[in-house]
């Protein structure tokens, strides 16, 4: 057949515009989102989400331009998501813990036309917007405060018929930079289609239902809350609302005041909750859905979870940006029988465990975790080189290591760059950090490799105790001596107040390496051949 008519490519659009669309003119009514200041139903939203691309393109924004967004979580930011969209134009969520020269290199790598700033952001902003190439619109979440930055406010004042815009499921949606360990970002470009299509692994995998209400506490700016939970809520038509951030007083404070049924942490938030006094406090019996990602959950958080929450199934979401971000799940019913695992590989998913060459590794043995499956990216904008790495042999490697069992579900063993090579033997940090949680005294910690003259790398644990609680470094390395090869124990131990964190919840490793390279300096060498280690 020759290609679809331009009225039929129309008809049969299936793009981020059309989810909201579609949610509002089935239930108008209904609570769509809400933050402290803004409470918006869902045909309000639909309408300010038209005035916003609506008003873009009469700014010159044009199909594929692409509009940067550097803000905390709000209404005016889901309206952003939406209306750029709508626009046709490609998003560009920007960390807003950055400094001004990575926002600036954000902005000039993707090409950005439009940067809109969260009014409390606007200083970093500004610097930023200097050095980028190409910006010709700056806009402002609340008022505009200086010349040259225009309130987003003036966009909802414009009243303009939905624009018609052709939008192929392959366009691209938005350009996500990830946080990886290389020197600069790269930009993963995902497609309407891939999105689309991880929604669905998300809402029937993940037991969503437009009934819910959720509670969205961590950055929108990061593929999980984004593309896990706000637009999969948007399309079903359930209520969200939306915090600045994941304190933990303020989260069980909306989940009692607003109802909440559902929320999305990292293992760090989880925890974080279940330390805080008001935990007891609150009343937390309409929370049914938990999910977690970004790490594996230690198994005695999970299990302490199970205890004081007993009415709440867990989901564990695993995968990466590059996957928009889903790719494997762990269900209620598997969170004690497979403890520790992610799960099986979601509903639009393939996941294998391979060799270098590539080949299926025997159950049971160690190999990087690859995946196909349309959730995923493009590819790295302007960057072949990476992409071709990345989807060698048809399949996208991931760059974890895990392991497959006979029933087809997946531990994550490690970030390849995370193994930790002591002595000429490897060590996952994961299997170190499960059991030094493990003591009572233990709230947090993480496990390192740091340089070392005769080991290579030296195992070190960083830990946080719990309120009140106290342990020695001796007693929790003879804790781990009592349960792993000696090769594995940590031959130092670090006491922290608490553990570096990006704004998603994941652990700093990088960064605790480099605070922590000094604990080095009390590691002895490596002992004669027949010697005891650890």
């Amino acid at each position: 057949m020759s290609p679809a008519s331009p009225d039929v490519a129309l008809a049969r659009r299936q793009s981020l515009a059309d989810l909201l669309r579609r949610s509002a003119r089935r239930q108008p009514a209904r609570l769509a989102v809400a933050d402290a200041a803004q409470v918006r139903t869902y045909a309000e939203l639909d309408e300010d989400v038209t005035r916003v691309a609506g008003a873009l393109i009469a700014r010159g924004v044009r199909p594929g331009d692409r509009v940067a967004v550097l803000s905390r979580n709000s209404v005016d930011y889901v309206r952003t998501i939406f209306g750029v969209a709508r626009a046709g134009a490609v998003l560009v969520p920007v960390n807003f813990m950055l400094g001004a020269d990575e926002i600036a290199y954000v902005l000039s790598h993707s090409g950005a036309v439009a940067l809109i700033a969260q009014d409390a952001l606007l200083s970093v902003a500004r610097d930023a917007a200097k050095q980028a190439d190409g910006l010709r619109l700056r806009m402002v979440f609340g008022t505009a405060p200086e010349e040259g930055w225009e309130p987003f406010d003036a966009l909802l004042a414009e009243d303009v018929a939905e624009p018609v815009v052709p939008i192929g499921p392959d366009d691209p949606a938005q350009i996500l930079y990830t946080s990886g360990t290389e020197s600069r970002p790269k930009g993963a470009v995902l497609s309407h289609a891939a999105l689309i299509a991880q929604y669905a692994s998300c809402v029937i995998d993940g037991g969503m239902t437009r009934d819910d209400v959720e509670l969205h506490a961590m950055p929108l700016f990061h593929c999980a809350q984004q593309h896990c939970f706000l637009v999969p809520d948007i399309q079903l038509g359930a209520s969200g609302h939306i915090l600045p951030g994941a304190d933990p007083a303020a989260v069980l404070e909306a989940i009692e005041r607003h109802g909440v049924t559902k929320f999305f942490a990292p293992p760090t938030v989880w925890i974080s909750l279940l330390r805080h006094p008001d935990f007891d406090r609150r009343d937390l019996s309409s929370l049914r859905k938990g999910y977690y990602g970004a790490a594996i959950m230690p198994v005695e958080v999970l299990r302490e979870i199970g205890e004081r929450l007993p009415d709440v199934r867990l989901w564990n979401f695993y995968g990466q940006t590059e996957m928009a971000p889903v790719a494997v799940m762990l269900q209620p019913e598997d969170q004690i029988r497979k403890a520790g695992s992610a799960g099986q590989a979601a509903l639009n998913v393939e996941t294998r465990v391979v060799d270098a060459d590539g080949n299926d590794v025997p159950p049971g043995e160690i190999g990087e975790i690859v995946h196909r499956s349309p959730h995923a990216i493009l590819g790295y904008l302007d960057d072949p080189e990476k992409t071709a790495e990345a989807f060698r042999g048809g399949w996208f490697h991931s760059g974890d290591l895990g392991v497959m069992d006979e029933e087809g579900y997946l531990t994550v063993v490690d970030r390849i760059k995370d193994m930790i090579k002591t002595g000429g033997e490897n060590v996952a940090s994961r299997e170190v950090e499960e059991v030094v949680y493990e003591h009572p005294a233990v709230a947090e910690v993480a496990v390192v490799g740091v340089r070392h003259p005769s080991w290579i790398e030296a195992v070190v644990a960083i830990v946080v105790t719990k309120p009140g609680m106290t342990v020695s470094e001796e007693e929790l390395r003879a804790h781990v001596r009592a349960r792993l090869a000696a090769f594995k124990v940590p031959k130092a131990v670090a006491f922290v107040d608490a553990l570096p964190k990006n704004p998603s919840g994941k652990i700093l490793k990088r960064e605790l390496r480099d605070r922590h390279a000094a604990l080095a300096d009390r590691i002895p060498g490596l002992r004669p051949p027949g010697g005891q280690e650890g």
